[in-house]
């Protein structure tokens, strides 16, 4: 069974056994139907507040996003002057400047759309996502704190979360500029503030819709669907980017000079 990632400058890829790290084991508390299979089109779990649970391991449903983010809109993502050109640049060979290239974290849009395992784990005042990529994580706190008045710039930024019914609907501000949205270099600048609204169709379905206003990339606020799918009977695998990683340092020789 393999997983991967790939981008049109490097094709990272991670390779288990079908007995590795617990998969195929009976995901705890999944309905199934009369023959034992995982019944996802199940009402959806919840807590005993009565809100949606939103735990589970989930994968992205559609794999064009990670490509390009705005694939599905009409008219494209609203570019301000000079961004286009900005894109067109990132998306030429070798792609040194992206950060999944060269195995940095991707940050918290990208990685709905990222083609390794996510894990959500929802408790009182706090969501986390877990990832595969990077065995790395994301804090979402629902416990009203407010968002920081001068936040230091990261590459997840900053999340808080309030119910409204049953979506969860999370603010996140304080992102580090530079980073990228999808694999065709799209950007997402420090000025942005990006709003998620996750809402558990059913067992089996996750939605999110997840709106960017980056005053310094984009025109107008836009937003987009990227929704997740459950994986019965799994589980997160280790996977770390730069482990057996042998790309980068040709890529890099053959920038030097110009």
């Amino acid at each position: 069974m393999c997983r991967s990632i790939s981008g049109f400058a490097v094709l990272l890829l991670t390779c288990v056994p079908l007995f590795a790290q617990w998969r195929n084991y009976p995901t705890p508390g999944m309905p199934r139907t009369p023959d034992g299979k995982p019944n996802l089109a199940a009402p959806a779990p919840r807590t005993a507040d009565g809100k949606p649970d939103l735990s589970g391991l989930w994968d992205r449903e559609n794999d064009r996003q990670f490509l390009s983010i705005g694939s599905g809109l009409k008219d494209g993502l609203p570019y301000r002057p000079g961004i286009a050109e900005l894109v067109k640049a990132r998306q030429q060979p070798p792609k040194v400047d992206e950060p999944l290239t060269r195995c940095l974290p991707v940050g918290a849009v990208e990685r709905h759309t990222l083609p390794t395992l996510r894990k959500i784990v929802q408790t009182p005042g706090l969501l986390l996502i877990l990832n595969e990529y990077n065995m790395s994580y994301r804090q979402i706190f629902t416990d009203a704190r407010p968002q920081p008045a001068n936040p230091k710039p990261t590459w997840d930024g900053y999340s808080s979360g309030k119910w409204d019914g049953d979506i969860l609907v999370v603010q996140s501000i304080g992102f580090r500029d530079g980073n990228w949205l999808d694999t065709f270099g799209d950007p997402i600048t420090d000025a942005a503030k990006v709003t998620e609204r996750f809402r558990r169709i059913n067992y089996g379905r996750l939605e999110i819709e997840v709106t960017i206003d980056d005053p310094k990339a984009y025109t107008k606020p836009w937003t987009v669907k990227l929704n997740q799918v459950l994986v019965p009977d799994d589980d997160l695998l280790e996977f770390i980017c730069h482990e057996g990683e042998r790309d980068i340092k040709h890529m890099l020789a053959g920038q030097e000079g110009k």
